[in-house]
């Protein structure tokens, strides 16, 4: 109990250092874009890199990893099939998908598994598992619908400026040809390789697999650099709460609502039944698993909607909703399960 509420402490304290320096204006107008291209661009790659690098990838293959990618991907699934139905953008649905299923295993989640489950390694098939095949694809659609948002914009005004012929049959066929034209499928495909995140975490996993030691010379600044991607994307998600309103109350409520209970409740049970009933876990190892799905959704989330530039408030509100929710709901589970 004394280390889940150590772990939001130390969150919390850096999280209103940032509202602080936004409320007051240490940074000036641009200082959250900054630290978040910061995050995105330089430390959070170095993190990801040397973090993997070292990590012990048969730890990945576990029931810890199947409970993980069936919780996740069933969490997802429900918020997708809500927006579908609701018809919400490819932006706000990946964004939204993302939290309310992605979980904040490295900022919240370490300091969670070493206080409350004694081990730090704990948390690796969750990151691990986040890293290599969530965020690269996650990072991919949102490639895509930025590029084919802007080639839709372009492809329209070419149609307007066109014959009549192009602006009678609309701008449907044009946005496709423009699709293909400016965005082909082997552009697609290599997205992930072009993201700075994406593309750290597939080389560190690259370096763990062939067991090659990266020398001390090389590791040692990544590390140094790396150790500032936490507080850059705290002090960013602190800076940005300045002015804003309270979460579930905007034009995003029902996305943001959706989200925080799917990652509070939704997620959580959906690992709890996994692990005792499919897999058969019990006592420490159904808490691990459960208590990882009880996570809130990452604070790296907002990054990727602040680079982006889709979803910014309901990435916002969602992890700073999910966030106060996981409080009484990790309680819980370290009440029933521990």
């Amino acid at each position: 109990m004394r280390g889940v509420l150590t772990g939001f402490g130390v969150i919390a304290v850096v999280i209103g250092v940032g509202y602080l320096m936004g409320r007051r204006g240490h940074l000036g107008e641009n200082g959250r874009e900054v630290l978040t291209r910061l995050a995105f661009h330089v430390a959070t790659p170095a993190l990801l890199f040397t973090t993997l690098a070292r990590a012990e990838l048969s730890a990945v293959l576990s029931s810890r990893l199947l409970i993980t990618a069936i919780s996740t991907a069933v969490t997802a699934g429900v918020f997708l099939a809500v927006a579908v139905a609701r018809r919400w953008d490819a932006g706000r649905t990946t964004i939204g998908a993302l939290c309310s299923s992605y979980v904040n295993a490295g900022n919240l989640g370490i300091p969670i598994a070493v206080y409350v489950l004694g081990d730090a390694s704990l948390v690796a098939p969750v990151l691990l598992f986040q890293l290599i095949v969530v965020t690269p694809i996650a990072l991919t659609v949102l490639d895509l619908a930025v590029a084919g948002a802007g080639t839709g914009a372009e492809a329209q005004a070419e149609a307007g400026a066109g014959t009549g012929a192009a602006t009678e049959t609309g701008t449907g066929a044009g946005t496709g040809a423009g699709l293909r034209r400016r965005f082909p499928l082997g552009q697609g495909l290599i997205t992930p390789l072009r993201n700075p995140v994406a593309a750290s975490s597939l080389c560190g996993v690259a370096v763990a697999a062939t067991g090659w030691t990266v020398p001390g010379p090389v590791l040692d600044p990544l590390i140094l650099i790396g150790n500032m991607s936490v507080p850059a994307v705290l002090l960013a998600f602190g800076i940005s709460l300045h002015g804003s309103a309270l979460p579930g109350r905007g034009p995003d409520r029902h996305p943001v609502l959706l989200s925080a209970a799917l990652k509070s409740a939704g997620q959580p049970l959906v690992a709890w039944t996994l692990g005792a009933w499919a897999f058969g876990l019990h006592g420490a190892a159904l808490l691990d698993v459960v208590v990882t799905s009880a996570l809130p959704a990452a604070q790296n989330l907002y990054t990727y909607a602040s680079r982006y530039k889709v979803a910014e408030r309901l990435a916002r509100e969602s992890i700073l909703l999910s966030t106060l929710l996981s409080i009484p709901a990790l309680v819980a589970v370290a009440a029933l399960l521990g």
